[in-house]
């Protein structure tokens, strides 16, 4: 809220080079305001008495979005990448997906390793956890495992992460 918005009895006022100038009523920090040729310009409405700055309104949502930017920056997001095997995969198959999951893991994402089963491979799902925990073992030195192994519907499923 800025200049007229502000309908509060009393605020907290700061100064254009940030000093305190007490508590008073919204009227005479306007005047303020006025006489420095700027805006008064709510800044934490939450506050108890709200706390107003006397700012160049322009420059000051300049400055926000630049913040906001720089914010932005340096999030990371790490997507879920997923792995499909099956529950007949032989060795060499399962050490392209094992590699291809280490490249997705050593760039920061998590992997969902997911077994599926289709038709009577349903019979044989005891032996299927062998394959998972091998699919593991090959990237223990660089992934840890979020969520173990466990039956969702009629695929086994297993997450992992980067190791810290």
């Amino acid at each position: 809220m800025i200049n007229e918005q502000i309908r509060d009895k009393e605020i907290r006022l700061i100064g254009e080079n940030g000093e305190q100038l007490g508590i008073m009523s919204a009227r005479d920090a306007m005047k303020m305001a006025q006489e420095a040729e700027l805006d008064l310009v709510k800044i934490a409405p939450t506050a108890k008495p709200p706390v107003c700055k006397i700012v160049d309104y322009g420059k000051y949502k300049y400055e926000q979005l630049r913040r906001e930017k720089e914010a932005k920056k340096k999030q990371k997001v790490t997507e879920v990448k997923e792995i499909r095997l099956s529950p007949n995969i032989d060795d060499n198959d399962l050490n392209t997906k094992a590699n291809q999951a280490r490249k997705f893991i050593t760039k920061g994402d998590k992997v969902k390793v997911s077994l599926r089963f289709r038709g009577r491979e349903m019979a044989h799902m005891s032996a299927s956890k062998q394959i998972l925990d091998d699919f593991y073992e090959k990237l223990s030195d660089v992934a840890v495992v979020d969520k173990p192994a466990k039956m969702e519907g009629r695929s086994m499923i297993m997450f992992l992460s980067e190791k810290r």
